[in-house]
């Protein structure tokens, strides 16, 4: 038995201890995955702190057979898709139209100077933004393949679906990132106004 899994069945038997190690284990995966979910800080902390909350009221249904990552992990995929679900039905739409009736994000007022961003910040953002797009179901599928490397078997057992499903979402998910970001690409040259000076 390796040291996690004897963590695992000490927090089963009650230890807090045990689990306190888990969750210093697991908290940066389990963060970013429910950051890559959500698209926000604040919403992507909740959704961590809920994952393990509901890892630990039911720790005692999980199956030692099954990686402990894999679970853990799939608890949060589930927790964030719920989310998102709910919140499509109450949300608001915080987007501007510019005079073409196309709609922009607000500017975060928090965020980074953008000249101080690297590009791969830039490019991790624009990806970020991509996965939004995307169906709750095939965004945690992308995510677990490429951000976790999950088999396609592990991704069907974490999301409760047949491993034909999972290559299905993948391959319609890539295909649908790969769209956008080529359209993303044809619009990324900034585009003058007539009135206005070549240097902006």
């Amino acid at each position: 038995m390796n040291e996690e899994m004897a963590w695992v069945v000490q927090a089963q038997q009650g230890s807090d201890e045990a689990f306190t190690r888990l969750v210093e284990t697991y908290q940066t995966p389990v963060y970013n995955l429910c950051y890559r979910m959500l698209g926000e800080p604040e919403y992507a902390e909740d959704a961590a702190q809920e994952t393990f909350l509901r890892a630990f009221q039911h720790l005692h249904r999980y199956d030692q057979k099954r990686p402990f990552a894999t679970w853990l992990l799939s608890i949060a995929a589930h927790y964030c898709i719920d989310r998102l679900r709910r919140r499509k039905f109450a949300m608001f739409s915080m987007d501007e139209e510019d005079d073409e009736g196309n709609s922009f994000e607000l500017p975060d007022p928090d965020s980074p100077d953008p000249e101080a961003e690297s590009v791969k910040g830039e490019i991790q953002d624009r990806i970020q933004g991509m996965l939004k797009d995307l169906d709750d179901t095939d965004r945690a599928a992308i995510i677990m393949r490429y951000w976790y490397d999950y088999s396609e078997a592990e991704i069907a057992q974490s999301l409760r679906l047949t491993v034909s499903a999972v290559k299905s979402r993948l391959h319609r998910a890539r295909k649908e990132l790969a769209g956008l970001w080529q359209n993303e690409e044809a619009h990324a040259q900034p585009k003058r106004r007539p009135h206005e000076s070549p240097a902006f």
